[in-house]
């Protein structure tokens, strides 16, 4: 079959077949990449935590929770039940 195609077409066969594959490695290097960027931005709160977690950020030993209405101590939240 191949023998009874002109040159210029095996060559533009070549080209599109060679495209196609530099466009597939394309999107998967771009894809592997921003999994990476998603991945590593999961990590840096997870290790800014621990971070201040050792930092001792909080000199009252007390603890506090962020709610959408207004901050609470720990101890408050027995009393607001």
């Amino acid at each position: 079959m191949w023998k009874d195609k002109s040159p210029g077409v095996k060559i533009l066969w070549v080209w599109t077949i060679g495209t196609a594959a530099v466009l597939v490695a394309n999107v998967a290097t771009s894809r592997v990449r921003d999994m990476n960027k998603i991945l590593n931005a999961q990590d840096e709160p997870s290790s800014s935590l621990s971070a201040n977690d050792n930092n001792d950020n909080n000199p009252q030993g007390v603890d506090t929770i962020i709610t959408d209405d207004h901050v609470m101590d720990s101890s408050s939240l027995d009393t607001e039940k």
